[in-house]
């Protein structure tokens, strides 16, 4: 299959490049810029210039694709809600390049907004009753589909960790570093879930090959790790102190920090044949790894 893949060179969908190239697919890969280009040229890919704000290139990278991943999304999370409603809207682009041609789009979201304090399952939908913010992108499938788009969603634990991320694990790390201590809110036993880029790859690809319409797919190695035992690997991991502190410590972050959002991979596992097989999040903070070397 021809893929054309948006954020192809970024953490997550780099390595969904790498995957799919591995299993003879063709790619076609969103560059904003010339370094962009010819990191992505290297791996074997073609190279589609654009970024997700110019929507013509969208549609015109879809048009010429088999199918699509959009791993794709401007990380601001300071501007986090105009983000998202800019994903909405790429999400459009490209089912309107795709509408009635059967050729799947796989989109990202987050197991976080699925059902907070509960165990996320894939069953639940997020509709237009959901005003988290994050909601817009799945609204925005469902909207694809409607047109008759074949629409797949992949989300993604809050975590999705290893070498070269630098999504919210690291911030934890530099934030720790900054206030001299790796903190956590309350008790910090609301749990977060997570994943390895390498696993999540896969189950792009797979969601891609052998997903339904309309499904959802959680990208959850770990179901719950309790936010202190994060924190804690960080302390250790630093030589720092772990302690309880308020939501301010975190600035924009403490809402993130605070969120309770176990998830669960089982549906997956069972319909497509994904088995998470990379270390886990714990393992991979440990002190002599990739977080702690800067």
């Amino acid at each position: 299959m021809r893929v054309f893949v948006t954020g192809a060179t970024g953490f997550v969908g780099s390595a969904v490049v790498q995957d799919l190239l591995a299993a003879g697919h063709q790619v076609l890969g969103l560059a904003r810029s010339d370094a962009s280009a010819a990191t992505l040229a290297a791996t074997g890919a073609e190279v589609h210039r654009g970024d997700l704000e110019d929507l013509d290139s969208l549609r015109a990278g879809a048009t010429q694709a088999e199918g699509v991943i959009h791993t794709g999304f401007v990380h601001d999370f300071t501007r986090f809600a105009e983000m998202c409603a800019l994903d909405a809207r790429v999400i459009a682009a490209l089912g309107n390049a795709l509408a009635g041609s059967n050729r799947p789009l796989v989109i990202t979201s987050g197991t976080a907004l699925v059902s907070p304090g509960q165990l996320a399952v894939e069953t639940t939908r997020v509709g237009p009753h959901t005003h988290h913010p994050r909601a817009a992108s799945e609204q925005a499938a469902d909207a694809a589909q409607a047109i008759g788009v074949n629409t797949r969603v992949v989300r993604l634990s809050p975590s999705v960790h290893g070498a070269g991320d630098h999504g919210f694990v690291p911030l934890l790390i530099n934030l720790a570093r900054e206030k001299g201590c790796a903190g956590y809110i309350g008790e910090g036993q609301n749990q977060w879930s997570a994943v390895h880029r390498l696993d999540a790859a896969r189950l792009y690809r797979l969601a891609l090959e052998r997903g339904e319409t309309g499904a959802r797919y959680h990208g959850v190695g770990e179901q719950a790790i309790a936010f202190r035992d994060i924190a804690t690997a960080i302390g250790k991991g630093l030589d720092l102190p772990v302690t309880p502190q308020p939501p301010e410590h975190f600035g924009w972050f403490g809402g993130f920090a605070g969120l309770d959002c176990p998830a669960s991979s089982e549906l997956t596992q069972a319909q497509l044949g994904w088995k998470p097989e990379h270390p886990g999040l714990l393992a991979d903070l440990d002190p002599a790894g990739s977080y702690f070397s800067a």
